[in-house]
């Protein structure tokens, strides 16, 4: 591998400023800025591109700032600690910009201001830390498996770097990963994950709770087996095992979003695919004549009816999203999908095409996924009306959005 002096071009989805190589490669080079001349060793090479990492910085960008925490570039957590939050904010439209047009082939995108967390440190309510060898907690390193020990972070809220920093943890087979979780009564819930059946051994001196996470389910060590979270005045039971969003404040003002922008007849029926605890379905349900929820999880299914348990016009699958879109018959006015990173399925693409909803609210936590799954949907017959990101995950490359498409030929009102 050689090292190469380039001046880089442009930010990428995942972190990285693009740039060329004498020979035209592409190459990708992360904790960069464009403008910026450096030097790189190359260490990863491709035919049509490469990888390289800096060795310096010969004419570094005037937008560059220190970062805050002593394992930036080695550790995976943080991608943007070099640049100042505002310029977050815009490398994040731009890049989602560039991913609807590139890769969803939306010339002129709909795309709305992008909506910033008002924290830009301490947001996280949930970190999960790998082990070292040695049962130190650790973050997986920058493209690799290889966890680095930290002793500092500065993403999750307070009271779980108070937690964590008092943790020892012994090195035992099969223990995978530890999560640190504060609900709304700063109440803190530990996530033992293990691979082994027979729970960990624990000594206890903190006034936490304590889940041990294993093949055969979950185990109460300590306290309870879930936190609350209030969002809007609504309390939600979180399990140990079930999602939340991470950013409290922005899980807020996503909620405001789609209720603000969602033009929807009380006589309509909604479906929410991938619906986990609730979060969206707890302030629709009150708006429609019919909710009708899918998840897959068997605890956020638990959550779910705990958590809209005062409505009796919903109601829940607990299954696949696409085994229920194919078997579904009752009319469906909206359907708001909110799947994992790797998006949407063909199958549940074809599942909402044969439903024909007159409305689509997309949540999207990959912009490369979106992108692809709005150009499905529009080729099926419809229309992107807006999308607007929201920023979840200072100091990181991941984008939140909220899209909304209209069928083709139908009013806003549903």
């Amino acid at each position: 591998m050689k090292n190469e002096i380039i001046t880089l071009e442009k930010f990428t989805y995942g972190g990285d400023v693009f740039g060329r190589l004498e020979d035209q490669r592409a190459v990708f080079v992360p904790f960069a800025f464009p403008g910026e001349r450096v030097h790189i060793h190359l260490v990863e090479e491709k035919k049509r591109y490469a990888r390289g990492e800096l060795i310096e910085i010969i004419t570094p960008s005037p937008e560059r700032i220190k970062p805050r925490c002593r394992h930036f570039t080695r550790c995976g957590g943080c991608h943007y600690q070099h640049l100042p939050y505002q310029a977050q904010l815009k490398v994040k439209s731009e890049i989602l910009k560039d991913q609807l047009q590139r890769i969803g082939k939306i010339d002129s995108p709909p795309l709305q201001p992008i909506i910033a967390s008002p924290n830009e440190w301490y947001y996280r309510n949930h970190i999960q830390f790998h082990l070292t060898p040695e049962g130190r907690l650790g973050y997986q390193a920058q493209r690799s498996h290889d966890i680095i020990p930290i002793e500092e972070c500065h993403l999750p809220e307070l009271p779980i770097s108070e937690i964590w920093s008092r943790l020892q943890v012994d090195a035992i087979p099969g223990l995978d990963r530890v999560g640190i979780r504060v609900g709304a009564e700063q109440e803190v819930l530990l996530n033992l994950e293990s691979s082994d059946p027979q729970p960990v051994s624990l000594e206890l001196d903190l006034p936490i709770s304590v889940v041990h996470i294993g093949p055969v389910g979950s185990l109460i060590l300590a306290g309870d087996d879930y936190l609350t979270y209030e969002i809007k005045g609504h309390v939600f039971k979180v399990s140990a095992g079930s999602f939340f969003q991470v950013n409290t404040p922005m899980a807020d003002a996503m909620v405001d979003h789609i209720l603000k922008h969602l033009s929807i007849s009380p006589d309509a029926t909604l479906l929410e695919a991938y619906c986990g605890v609730g979060l969206f379905s707890a302030f629709l349900a009150p708006r429609v004549r019919q909710l009708v929820g899918i998840e897959a999880s068997p605890s956020a299914c638990d959550d779910f009816v705990t958590n809209l348990d005062t409505f009796d016009n919903v109601t829940l699958y607990e299954a696949a999203v696409e085994d229920v879109l194919q078997n579904l018959q009752e009319k469906t006015d909206v359907i708001l999908i909110d799947p994992p990173r790797n998006g949407l399925d063909r199958k549940v693409v074809d599942g909402i095409l044969s439903l024909k909803p007159k409305q689509l609210v997309y949540v999207s936590c990959d912009p490369a996924t979106l992108a692809r799954d709005l150009q499905r949907l529009i080729h099926g017959g419809y229309t992107l009306t807006q999308i607007t990101p929201f920023d979840l995950f200072p100091q990181t490359y991941h984008i939140e959005s909220i899209s909304f498409l209209q069928s083709q030929g139908t009013s806003m009102e549903s």
